[in-house]
């Protein structure tokens, strides 16, 4: 328990542009913005945790990008793959702009020293993933997420006009008449409350995968961008689509990699047929997440999986048939994870898994640039929705979009800040309001609750009543609930009251981020009245362009979210039925 301390006073630290997030997309931003100002714009690079652990080295599979159209591939192919995908709730200029930059951002990473995995003749290897009908998917064996990050990092080290604030947890976005001012947070190592300012800000932060218990996400993944950003006054658009990847590893929720089935993995029910040939006959284990994590949920629920640890039913994803060779060459971090984790080598047994929490489609509302509602502020990456992915992402487009979205944002704030925006005054009143929530309201709140129940109880609430299928009635009990935790949670007590690596205090932060946005989830999902991509209702079990081909946009209000819609732009293809 650390020393009890008083208030810290706040800190200001000044800098052009604030970077929220050192993930692929804030670092591609970095990056962008270095180069194309001559490294004379000052960057303030904040994460929550080290620069070289965001969750982006987690990412496994591969980038999708269009690298050779004299073998059949093209970008009107790519297109269509991820419009069909997306439940046709994607923006198709938006996603034409994607599949654009795509090859060019993948081949800018090759000249930075991307350890790309090469074919036999030495071009850089591409293998399946689902819902792709060519293989684009690009790959550095199934670790191409942590090169992505380590080929960035080193390449912003050539570069000296950048301050890192490390381990430095946001609290607000401050802003007057709608105009960015700056961020508050803590300083964990030191226990420092700290106004960062800033002419702009670029929103990287990541998703809010820890708001389910059964999830691929790092522990560090809570949601915080959206979360300040819905506080702020952004909105946050589609809340109610969020993935489930086919194969999370029982009973831990990690990932194996849907690069498992690009090399050709099958999924086996109990009874050892391979069940995808019921639910998608012509791309069977590479057809999109949600159709696979549909069939898995259905062969579970109807009695042909395996009986799991604590209600984790499962299905087997095998790879024996691969043998050790390609296993070892191609997917040596599931081998390891399996072995370290179950004590099961996937070469000789196959793998038990089942769909786990994974992605979210919808983020802070943003158009084609990645600009957001707010003067000087961006969004890039899966904290964004500029809405690539509509309802259902497909598999290696989202490392995709963070350094296309990096790369595009980078360059905007560029701009930007050749206009010379003045240096907007940080309003005191919410400065002071922020230190009171946390050092008083918060520190110094001696109530009865238990935050850490508190935030299982939220998590097991959102496997139950938010999951592959939902109804109107599980979802409105849901609600319900996440209401009288909202309650109880204004009654916690943290029981370290010092100031220094408080990671009680950061705990109980990230947990009021993940209510909230659990909060706003539900309550667009249950006003949601069809099935389509990521959100299927069993009560409404099919797809209604008539009523339902709109973007839902939720903003923040006392009572909880507001709803609002906007139309989705279609340029190219009209929605049709999805059939794989």
């Amino acid at each position: 328990m650390g020393n009890r301390t008083s208030k810290p006073e706040a800190e200001v630290a000044t800098h052009d542009v604030l970077i929220f997030g050192t993930g692929l997309a804030g670092l591609r931003a970095a990056v962008e913005i270095a180069r194309k100002s001559n490294d004379s714009i000052n960057v303030a690079l904040v994460s929550k945790v080290q620069i070289q652990r965001p969750h982006s080295v987690c990412a496994e599979g591969g980038s999708a990008a269009v690298l050779r159209e004299e073998d059949g591939d093209n970008l009107d192919l790519h297109a269509w793959d991820t419009v069909k995908g997306s439940d046709f709730l994607a923006d198709q200029d938006v996603v034409d702009r994607f599949v654009e930059l795509a090859p060019k951002e993948l081949m800018l990473l090759e000249h930075w020293g991307m350890p790309w995995s090469r074919r036999p003749d030495g071009r850089v290897m591409q293998r399946p993933f689902g819902g792709h009908s060519y293989p684009r998917c690009t790959m550095a064996a199934d670790k191409t997420g942590f090169f992505e990050v380590q080929t960035l990092y080193d390449t912003l080290m050539q570069y000296r006009n950048f301050a890192r604030y490390d381990e430095f947890f946001a609290t607000s976005i401050l802003a007057k008449n709608n105009e960015f001012c700056g961020i508050t947070g803590i300083d964990m190592a030191t226990g420092r409350f700290m106004v960062l300012r800033a002419k702009a800000m670029i929103i990287a932060s990541g998703g809010l995968g820890t708001l389910y218990g059964f999830t691929t996400y790092s522990q560090t993944v809570s949601g915080d961008g959206q979360a300040l950003a819905y506080r702020a006054g952004l909105n946050l658009e589609d809340p109610e689509f969020l993935q489930f990847h086919p194969t999370g590893l029982v009973p831990s929720g990690i990932l194996m990699t849907e690069a498992c089935r690009g090399e050709g993995g099958y999924l086996r029910n109990s009874q050892g047929t391979r069940l995808m040939e019921t639910y998608a006959p012509k791309q069977m284990e590479l057809a999109p997440r949600d159709i696979v994590s549909r069939s898995e949920m259905t062969e579970i629920l109807e009695g042909r999986g395996f009986e799991g640890p604590n209600g984790l039913d499962y299905v087997h994803l095998d790879l024996t048939h691969l043998g050790a060779k390609r296993i070892n060459s191609a997917l040596p971090l599931i081998r390891e994870v399996c072995i370290k984790f179950i004590g099961l080598d996937p070469i000789e047994k196959p793998i038990p898994v089942r769909p786990v929490a994974h992605y979210s489609m919808g983020g802070i509302e943003a158009d084609i640039n990645g600009a957001t509602a707010m003067r000087g502020v961006w969004a890039a990456g899966e904290v964004a929705c500029c809405s690539l992915h509509g309802a259902n992402r497909l598999g290696s487009n989202s490392t995709t979009e963070c350094v296309v979205w990096g790369g595009i944002t980078g360059e905007e704030v560029v701009k930007y800040m050749k206009s010379n925006p003045p240096l907007a005054e940080v309003p005191q009143d919410a400065v002071k309001a922020e230190q009171k929530r946390i050092y008083e309201d918060l520190l110094g709140g001696n109530g009865k609750e238990n935050q850490y129940e508190i935030k299982k109880e939220l998590r097991d609430l959102m496997d139950r009543h938010a999951g592959v299928y939902r109804t109107g009635p599980e979802m409105a009990e849901g609600l319900r609930k996440i209401k009288v935790l909202k309650e109880r949670y204004k009654n916690i007590s943290i029981a370290d009251k010092g100031n220094v690596y408080n990671t009680n205090l950061i705990n109980a932060l990230e947990i009021e981020n993940l209510i909230d946005l659990a909060e706003v989830l539900l309550t667009a999902a249950l006003a949601r009245e069809e099935s389509r991509g990521g959100h299927s209702r069993r009560d409404f079990p099919t797809r209604d362009d008539d009523k339902w081909l709109k973007h839902t946009l939720a903003a923040y209000g006392a009572g909880g979210p507001a709803l609002s819609y906007k139309p989705v732009t279609i340029s190219k293809w009209k929605p049709v039925e999805r059939k794989y």
